[in-house]
């Protein structure tokens, strides 16, 4: 082997990436210590971009088409390299070939929940996965912050990286948007499309990257903020608080003692109320000693049912849920005193309740 065949295996007259696979982000051309000649061709496809790195610093950058090495064409290279005019000699740099097309179906997900402010609940967490849709949109940015100096960055790697990132984006662009927790099930595709314009300037600027779409397919809260939801739809379907508890009394009040518990205490207390008002009525004023009959109609109603009672004793005289009861004496259709923390509802305020 001559010298001049020699020299021609040391230096780099091709450089290009022929890709067969459908998983790798940048892949950096293999030089071998191989310096590049003057006038070398360099071939980038289309969905491809080549950059080059001098001295772990940016060069050139070249996009698809077939473009022959020579000063002119690197103008950024010669500054870096100082050739003041012109190059005849081969160079050593770093080519990285970035793949720029639109890479499908990734998926990405909450690991932990998301803490936010929601005008219905209050703070809530939430969980939320889906995919998305994603290409290398700034080449410099995604190798300096994302691919590294990692000789062939693949899709599984990426995945593993930008995971935490995208939710900590996610979580920011969902709390600027102010969704309420409640309208999030019923808004998904609005949800993705209204996040896009948030996500992706956070992300080109930080990660030179640019999203086409982001799908959110679920969106799930705690247990405990289920339950509520489930409880205020029941308290939507049942409407009238007051109603309601009349309804379950004429309920009680026809299944009699068979119903036992709860509904047999509530009919014990109707008929008790209505005895209560039938004796006051024949124990009209005029008859002697009315002042000591009229005393006693109250004192038999009273011997079933205490002066004083809390809201649980009243749920279960009522047949109703303990937060019934709080719920009407909110509303002022149950009165009652808060003395402290507790209610008291006075055996007069409960019989005025039923008769409303």
């Amino acid at each position: 082997m001559g010298l001049m065949d020699y020299l021609k295996t040391q230096l780099l007259e091709i450089i290009q990436w022929e890709d067969d696979s459908r998983d790798t982000l940048s892949w950096r051309f293999p030089d071998q210590d191989k310096e590049i000649k003057r006038g070398a061709q360099l071939i980038v496809r289309e969905s491809q971009t080549a950059q080059f790195v001098y001295l772990g610093q940016f060069g050139d950058t070249f996009g698809p088409g077939k473009h022959s090495l020579v000063t002119d064409n690197i103008p950024i290279l010669s500054t870096l390299k100082g050739w003041k005019y012109g190059f005849e000699s081969p160079f050593k740099a770093d080519v990285y070939f970035v793949n720029t097309r639109l890479f499908t179906g990734n998926k990405w997900g909450t690991q932990n929940p998301i803490m936010m402010r929601d005008p219905d609940f209050g703070i809530v967490r939430m969980r939320a996965y889906g995919t998305y849709d994603f290409r290398v949109a700034d080449v410099k940015t995604f190798l300096r912050e994302v691919a590294g100096t990692d000789n062939h960055f693949r899709l599984d790697e990426f995945a593993d990286t930008m995971r935490s990132r995208f939710v900590s984006v996610f979580s920011d662009a969902l709390a600027s948007s102010k969704v309420p927790a409640l309208d999030v099930a019923t808004r998904y595709s609005e949800l993705g499309d209204a996040l896009l314009p948030l996500l992706n300037p956070v992300l080109k600027e930080k990660y030179g990257l640019e999203l086409g779409s982001f799908i959110v397919e679920n969106v799930s809260v705690p247990e405990e903020v289920e339950k509520a939801i489930d409880k205020r739809s029941s308290m939507a379907a049942i409407g009238n608080l007051n109603d309601y508890v009349k309804f379950q009394m004429a309920e009680s009040l026809g299944k009699g003692d068979a119903a036992g518990g709860v509904a047999g205490s509530a009919a014990q207390l109707g008929a008790g109320l209505a005895l209560g008002q039938q004796l006051a009525a024949a124990m009209a004023p005029g008859q002697a000693g009315a002042s000591a009959p009229t005393a006693t109609a109250p004192a038999a109603t009273s011997g079933a049912l205490p002066d004083l009672l809390g809201p649980a004793d009243a749920a279960r005289v009522l047949g109703v849920g303990e937060s019934d009861v709080l719920a009407a004496l909110g509303d002022g259709s149950l009165k009652g005193k808060k003395i402290g923390t507790q209610w008291r509802i006075t055996r007069a305020a409960l019989e005025e309740f039923l008769k409303s």
